[in-house]
């Protein structure tokens, strides 16, 4: 049973990677909200990664970082203080959570970390420009942690296209919305938190433990394919 730590495990798809781990390993769960539910294998700190001081732990084996963010506004609209934001969340934070686990990360059984990136960071998308910038950044350290970290840590990231969670209600907020990005992507279909989970299943798994340094893109087709 291996000590998993989960940033942002609340809602979307940290909540279902919560889901999916806990019956077979001990979750330690970080996040700015309460969680909905108790689990033995379950210990949960409220607070803000970015702010206060995260918890000293004894072991980590794995670490994903999953907080995110979707602010979708025209160029000469975005503020200085946007990509600020947008970096600080998506970039900073887990910069500051893995270097305060990394020891423990060195010493844990087959130690990964799992990030998350987002098809914005392939694909030009009008209004992307501030998230795009701060997943680029997060594609840039998995890149170079698994360089530095190369005989001791995996570290991988996932890069959903839109996914079915509270985070983009607003994008599909009615039916009709739901379909025009349905038919946006080539498999006619978008994510549900369900198949990131699967995916980070994997990644966490020992079926993975030969890759390392890579961002897997589960794009519906939308940046792989032009139909």
């Amino acid at each position: 049973m291996k000590t998993i730590v989960i940033i942002g495990g609340n809602k979307g798809i940290g909540k279902a990677i919560l889901e999916q781990q806990i019956e077979n390993h001990l979750i330690v769960s970080i996040s700015r909200s309460e969680l909905d539910f108790e689990h033995k294998n379950l210990t949960h700190y409220q607070l803000d990664v970015l702010k206060d001081e995260l918890p000293d732990l004894e072991l980590v084996d794995q670490l994903v970082y999953c907080p995110g963010s979707i602010n979708l506004k025209p160029f000469n609209r975005l503020k200085l203080e946007d990509f600020s934001s947008e970096f600080e969340i998506n970039v900073l934070g887990a910069i500051r959570v893995i270097q305060k686990y990394l020891p423990q990360l060195k010493a844990g059984i087959n130690p990964s970390i799992l990030l998350f990136s987002s098809v914005a960071a392939k694909l030009g998308m009008p209004f992307h420009a501030s998230i795009a910038v701060a997943k680029s950044g997060v594609e840039g350290l998995v890149k170079s942690l698994g360089a530095e970290f190369a005989s001791t840590i995996r570290i991988n990231a996932i890069a959903p296209t839109l996914t079915n969670t509270d985070l983009s209600a607003h994008l599909l907020r009615n039916e009709t919305a739901i379909e025009n990005m349905i038919q946006r992507h080539p498999m006619k279909k978008i994510l549900q938190p369900n198949e990131v989970a699967d995916m980070a299943d994997f990644l966490l798994s020992e079926k993975s433990k030969s890759i390392s340094g890579q961002v897997l893109e589960l794009d519906c087709g939308i940046v792989s394919f032009k139909i």
